[in-house]
Formats: C-alpha cells, structure tokens, sequence
C-alpha cells in the first residue's frame, strides 16, 4: 500500500475558498501601500547563506533553512559534516528585509531615493509549528530606504491604521525605541550586552518577568544591573506621565535621551494626522531583530488572543553590511498568515467573498452550445467570471455543481432560448430570474452584480 500523502508540519495547504480569503488580505493591503506611493517588488525565495546569517541574532540564524548543493556536492563529503559551507551555500530567506537591503545595494543605480517600496511574499523558519506558528508563512511589508526623516515613520503608522481599519480588525500599536534600549543598557553598566538585553526583553510578554530576569542574569548581567531594568520593562500609566519617568532616568545617557525625543516626536506627529487607533509607548518592546537601531514597531489585535499581527522598525545601516552605509530605512511587516486567522476567528470575512465563476452556463447539448458560447465570452470581456459546464449531464448534476462550488447565478439556454436569442439567468439564491436579449451584455452584467 502506498504512503498517504502529507506535507511538512508546519505548512499547509489551501483550498478556492481560503484563497479567495487570502487574496481578499493581499488586495487591501496592496491597495493601502499603493495609495501612500509604494511599489511593488520580488526577491528570490532562496538567498546565499552570507547574506542572511548574523543579521537576525544567533536565535535567528538556527531558525534558517539551509539548501544543500546540488550537483557533485556531495564527492568526497563526510555526511556528518555535510551541513557546512561546502555543500550548503544557499537558504531559504528569513524575512523580506534583509533580502530588500541586499536588492538596494545591488539596483543602487537603477533607484530613486527615497526608495518606497513593498514586497508580498512567503518566508521560511524553522520554528516549532503551534498555533498562530507556521514554517512557511506570507509577510506583506512596506519599507522606504533613503530618508532618516520621522514622517516615514508616521506614514507607516498611517498605513497600519488604515488596513486594519478597511479589515475591521480592532488594534493597538505598541512603540519603543532602540536607542532607549540600548541607554538602558549603558545605565545598569553593560553597554556590551544590549543584544542579550532586548532579546530577553522581546520575550516578556510570553514568558514573564521573572524570566527574562533569570535569561538576563544567565547571559552574564549582574542582579543589580537586573533590579536597574525591572521597574522600566513594568512602567506603566500615561504618555506625558511615563516620558516624564524616563527622562528622569535616562539622564545620564545621551543615546537613550535621543531615543525618548524620537519617541515624542512620533507621537506628536500622529496626533497631529488625527490617526485614531490606539497607539501606546511600551518600554517593554524590543524586537528581537539585531539590526533594529530607532522606533520599532509592534501590532496586537484586541479581540482575538493571538501573537502580533504586525510589527517592524527603524534600521540605520543594514544596507551598510552590503556595502552601502548611511542608507537608513524604516518598516513594517503585515503576518498575512495571523491577520488570516483573526479574521477567520472573528467571522469578518465578507460573506460576498467569490471563490471562482459568478455565473456557470449550463450544458444542454452541442446546439445549445454554439449560441451560449458568444455569450459567455461578451460577459468575461466585460468582466464577468463564466463557467460553462464542460459535460452535457442532468440538472441536478448542474446544480450540484454550482451548490458545491458557491456560483451564485446559472443560466439554462435550452433549444428555445437559442432559436429565440434570449439568455434565462437565475440567482439561486433568491429565485429571480429575468431574461435578456443575448447582445445586451450590460444588462446581464448588471443583474449579476446587484
């Protein structure tokens, strides 16, 4: 007996109407990105392995996959050291925004900076699949490179609360600073460890405090060093309130006085955009990404229990790695995948969400099909997706077939509707049905769209 097929864990599969759903994502957000002037780009799904290891920490560079060589590779390997750069030189890309630094600095020439730009494209980590947890997923990011200017930030924020707004997903947007994080790091006397710090930190909310205390205490970081931290990372109460605090604090530290100007002046700037959604400064964000160096970013939903939606930040030199410092950029990255789920555990998915054909022909015979296939191809011209069924069956066959695929309209031309030239179109739904001289295109149009 053959193995019954499956797929990697991890992964799935999706069906017509769960990509009509996915696509119903990608389309808004396309359309939001488009609005604000960015366009679109693709990078290869596989990158060489020196462009992604050590940008995304050494947690990262576990969770790459690595693509072994093809050809003779593998003559005269040792198979227990075949994952060396020997015989893996290529991996499956991480994230969408190291790929987009390398593109930059090899298109340099063929750009205009700033450079706005978005990608919609899946990414792969070898992750422990849980939920909300894939090893395949689709990231829809939005970065513009070529500016240090505040206002990319604002217009990132401007976008988050207008795809979520056309979604109907209720969020909040939590912002930090990376240059806060690392005054911190130099406040409690280990400036060397402000990677160890922030990526203890970005496990916060899933962990605890009690361990993020104890990862911190295990990467070398003394109990006073950490007591410096906690009141921080629970700070809580209003804007003015906490900017207060952390002025206070941060005294000593031109770095992380730095970071709490950017901070008031974002937030200056989205209430002066009239932006609505709720936006909160947590101390307590760190994104786990090296190559973070200013504002990051990170979006959660409020009514749906779920890991963050959306998330990104500024980075000062990423590009620098490439062979091109001091091009700064700043974005954020939508989880297609999550926001899929959200939307799905909500019910907000419209109910007008079409899988494939608005109408489907019925087969009644080869006559009957030589009037009906003008007809059909008119309606695609104008727009309209038209199914004829490929065999002359039953109707019920027919119907069946409409049933299961959700096509909400059939037309059944018989020998009289042909000798005739009228088209019957029935909506299943409500039981309408009108007839229409075969030439008045628009007509027909119009009653299949309401």
């Amino acid at each position: 007996m053959s193995q019954k097929p499956s797929i990697p864990k991890g992964t799935r599969d999706f069906g017509q109407k769960e990509m009509a759903a996915r696509n119903y994502i990608f389309d808004t957000v396309r359309n939001v990105f488009k609005s604000f002037g960015y366009s679109q780009i693709e990078t290869p799904a596989m990158e060489n392995l020196g462009t992604l290891l050590g940008k995304y920490g050494d947690e990262g560079d576990k969770l790459l996959y690595r693509i072994l060589n093809s050809g003779d590779a593998f003559s005269g390997v040792d198979f227990e050291k075949a994952l060396t750069p020997q015989v893996c030189e290529k991996g499956l890309r991480y994230d969408l925004t190291v790929p987009f630094a390398r593109y930059v600095v090899q298109h340099q020439g063929e750009l205009s900076f700033p450079f706005k730009r978005f990608q919609i494209q899946p990414v792969w980590r070898a992750d422990r699949p849980q939920k909300g947890r894939y090893r395949e997923f689709y990231q829809c990011d939005v970065d513009a490179v070529g500016s240090r200017s505040l206002l990319c930030e604002l217009e990132l924020v401007q976008i988050v609360a207008r795809v979520f707004e056309l979604l109907d997903i209720r969020v909040c947007m939590k912002i930090n600073n990376r240059k806060v994080l690392t005054g911190l790091a130099e406040l409690c006397g280990f400036p060397d460890k402000v990677v160890d710090i922030t990526v203890a930190i970005d496990k916060l909310e899933k962990v605890g405090i009690e361990a993020v205390e104890e990862e911190m205490l295990g990467k070398g970081l003394s109990r006073q060093a950490v007591d410096t931290l906690r009141p921080v990372l629970l700070l809580e109460g209003t804007f003015g309130g906490k900017m207060k605090e952390m002025r206070s604090i941060m005294a000593a530290s031109e770095t992380g006085l730095r970071g709490l100007d950017e901070l008031e002046e974002l937030f200056s700037l989205i209430a002066d955009a009239g932006i609505t959604m709720p936006c909160d400064m947590d101390l307590s964000l760190a994104r786990g990404l090296n190559y973070y160096t200013g504002a990051i970013f990170e979006v959660k939903a409020l009514d749906w229990q779920i890991g963050s939606i959306c998330g990104g930040g500024r980075y000062d030199n990423l590009t620098g790695i490439f062979g091109l410092p001091d091009m700064s950029g700043v974005g954020v990255s939508f989880g297609a995948d999550r926001i899929y789920d959200v939307l799905e555990g909500l019910g907000k998915f419209p109910e007008s969400l079409s899988s494939g054909a608005e109408l489907l022909f019925a087969n009644m015979g080869r006559e009957e099909l030589r009037f009906v296939l003008p007809v059909a191809s008119a309606l695609r011209g104008a727009g309209a997706a038209v199914e004829i069924y490929p065999d002359t069956a039953k109707l019920k066959k027919q119907f069946d077939y409409c049933a299961r695929k959700s096509i909400p309209f059939i037309s059944i031309c018989g020998a009289d509707e042909a000798a005739s030239g009228k088209v019957q179109i029935k909506n299943l739904a409500t039981g309408e049905q009108l007839c229409f001289d075969s030439s008045d295109t628009a007509a027909m149009l119009e009653f299949l769209r309401g």
